[in-house]
């Protein structure tokens, strides 16, 4: 018998308005119709900025689940996260962060129901950072959309951050997840059947994110379990630094070339089946 539907849990902090809106419209057109959103805004967010999301996710038909301020610890996301997980109660639950756009195999019914035919009950996915043609950390309009605003997808998470690529996208309810959706104690995804989650991250106003995370994370004012998270943050300025302020999208390493939103990348299967069961936690990075 298959479950209740899904419903998707995100921790929602100071993105654009229209990234809300693209990102809400994505999964409505996987077919999520229960959305459990949480909103945490860090003390530095206008108040302003804070209203017109909150606005913009009840224009959108979602009412919040939550809505906090505050210091943004690094198990901030955690406790949240499995707050509302708590409530949307039994049946699949989708996890995204507010950047992360997935895309699957097979319909989101089909995908859920052919792991719980193999008695799995976590599905999972693999990251694909999305950048600008010309590695600028781009502001976007809605009009020009985030496929074309960023046409590039490639590797830079573990490549060049050293930071786990992997993520659990679906997890049935009583299956707890680590921190950072990237594990769940016990329970392996079918390394055949891995989504690609698009990240959003590398866009204008992140340096200053990263910035602000590095130094708060230093100063002890936000606190973290190991320095995995200030660590990458730092990885990315001092590559931007090094490149002029952009990401460089024509290292091989990175493997950036154009991909869409609407269907997997070409040889996705095997490419991100053998990242996933290789992927290790580099030398100098404590595994979060």
């Amino acid at each position: 018998m298959l479950s209740a539907p899904t419903a998707l849990i995100a921790i929602i902090g100071p993105v654009e308005p229209a990234l809300l809106t693209a990102w809400t419209a994505h999964y409505r057109a996987l077919g999520i119709e229960d959305f459990r959103l949480a909103f945490h805004f860090p003390d530095h967010v206008p108040h302003a900025w804070q209203h017109q999301l909150v606005t913009t996710s009840r224009d959108l038909g979602i009412v919040p689940t939550k809505i906090s301020t505050g210091s943004w610890h690094e198990h901030t996301n955690t406790e949240l996260r499995d707050a509302l997980r708590e409530q949307a109660g039994p049946g699949w639950h989708l996890l995204a962060d507010s950047d992360e756009f997935h895309t699957y195999p097979a319909p989101l019914a089909e995908v859920t129901a052919a792991a719980e035919s193999a008695g799995r009950q976590v599905v999972g996915g693999l990251m694909l950072d999305r950048a600008a043609a010309d590695g600028r950390l781009a502001h976007w309009r809605p009009e020009t959309g985030l496929d074309r605003a960023f046409p590039l997808g490639g590797h830079l998470t573990h490549r060049l951050l050293h930071g786990d690529p992997r993520k659990i996208v679906l997890a049935r309810s009583g299956v707890p997840v680590a921190s950072g959706n990237h594990r769940a104690s016990g329970h392996k995804p079918d390394p055949d059947a891995l989504a690609c989650v698009h990240h959003f991250k590398w866009r204008m106003g992140v340096l200053d994110d990263l910035q602000r995370r590095v130094e708060k994370f230093t100063a002890g004012d936000w606190a973290e379990h190991t320095p995995a998270v200030r660590e990458e943050a730092s990885r990315l300025l001092d590559h931007i630094d090094r490149h002029h302020g952009r990401i460089d999208v024509a290292d091989p390493r990175l493997a950036f070339r154009r991909v869409t939103l609407d269907q997997l990348p070409t040889g996705w299967t095997a490419e991100a089946r053998t990242i996933a069961t290789c992927w290790h936690p580099h030398a100098t990075t404590s595994h979060r």
